[in-house]
């Protein structure tokens, strides 16, 4: 009998205890209306909840500044939103669950022109460079970077005003805080980017020690980082151990709680010398606590299971590896995403040891098309 017992086992990050080890990333699922999350969203997250995942973390869900994102179907975290967040938030605490906010900013991704809400706001970034080769937008000024910052800061009390257990700092897969990390998209030379890597840190860790001096220091805060952007899986913001060091040095002095490292596949070698993947590393060189994420229980990594083919569990053998790892202390939580939009009672079912009866994700599962008018789920 495979013995997860180890990951059920409570934690506690600044002030807030949770009963297992189980975190349901956030997923875009595109369930939103002018900002607020649908009933579906809702739903999905009360059921995640239900099922056993103990720390729900939303959408990304745009920060209160107009040039984070005008795509209708995504969250928005603004005074005009938040009471529709707060409810989310007492259905999920009355789940069993605890909910932080994703703060997000679209930067260079964020497409121009459109009809989209704040359609006539500038698309801003480091360089205006979305990756190589490919110009959008435009290098936001000193006093935008500014204005961008303190929206950070509003987005943040506001989900602290609505309940919310803690947030996340977004700054991963390409976008806004990313693309200040990855020198491909930071050419600035204003001491905020170039090739110089502390210099590109400079603006992520500003946001975030922003928020920390305004939520005060017992809310909970989690900084999200990788090294693939969707633009270029081979991407890479840290070189080395040493500009992973510098990292998590710099960020964890601004004042984050804890690393969500996000990599394609949780179990991959970061460097070829260490069968350690991105969070083994990073949990080598800090003493918070990291969250992995990639591929758990299936075969194959997100953007490939959604682009591609569809992904087949991996079984006992896949939890086991993830037992493994955490057992050797190579990351404290696990993000489990696609399985739990598969079968929302994943955690229940890995604790219970019924493996055999967890329904597989497909990517039907994300699709407008499994749902029926009153958003009753059609399998």
């Amino acid at each position: 009998m495979l013995d997860v017992a180890p990951l059920f086992a409570p934690i506690t990050i600044n002030g807030m205890e949770l009963p297992n080890r189980f975190v349901l990333p956030a997923m875009q699922r595109k369930l939103c209306e002018n900002g607020e999350p649908k009933p579906e969203l809702v739903d999905y997250f009360r059921r995640c909840a239900e099922g056993g995942v103990s720390l729900i973390i939303t959408e990304a869900a745009a920060i209160d500044h107009r040039s984070a994102t005008q795509e209708p179907t995504y969250a928005r975290i603004t005074p005009q939103t938040i009471a529709a967040w707060a409810r989310c938030v007492d259905v999920v605490r009355r789940a069993g669950g605890k909910m932080f906010f994703q703060l997000w900013h679209e930067g260079a991704v964020r497409r121009e022109g459109g009809d989209g809400p704040y359609a006539d706001a500038p698309t801003l970034s480091p360089s205006g460079i979305r990756s190589e080769g490919r110009l959008q937008g435009r290098a936001a000024t000193l006093d935008e970077l500014a204005e961008i910052r303190e929206s950070y800061v509003r987005s943040a009390l506001l989900a602290k005003e609505a309940g919310a257990a803690g947030v996340e700092i977004h700054a991963c897969h390409g976008y806004l805080l990313d693309q200040f990390l990855w020198s491909v998209t930071n050419r600035r030379e204003d001491g905020y980017g170039g090739d110089d890597f502390a210099s590109r840190l400079r603006y992520p860790a500003e946001v975030v020690a922003a928020v920390r001096a305004a939520v005060g220091p017992d809310y909970p805060m989690s900084f999200r980082f990788s090294q693939w952007k969707q633009a270029d899986y081979g991407a890479r913001i840290v070189r080395n151990v040493q500009d992973l060091a510098l990292l998590t040095r710099t960020i964890a002095a601004a004042g984050t709680d804890m690393f969500h490292v996000s990599t394609r596949r949780f179990y991959t070698p970061e460097w070829e010398h260490s069968p350690l993947g991105l969070a083994g590393w990073t949990k080598s060189v800090t003493s918070l606590p990291v969250i992995a994420c990639g591929s758990v229980g299936l075969d194959t990594d997100v953007m490939d299971n959604m682009m591609v083919r569809e992904a087949r569990q991996t079984g006992e053998a896949g939890i086991d590896e993830l037992v493994r790892r955490f057992e050797n202390e190579e990351f404290d939580l696990i993000s489990v995403g696609r399985a739990n939009i598969g079968d929302p009672d994943f955690v229940t079912k890995i604790r219970d040891g019924r493996l055999d009866e967890i329904r597989m994700f497909t990517r039907a599962d994300i699709m407008p098309a499994t749902r029926a008018a009153d958003g009753t789920r059609l399998y």
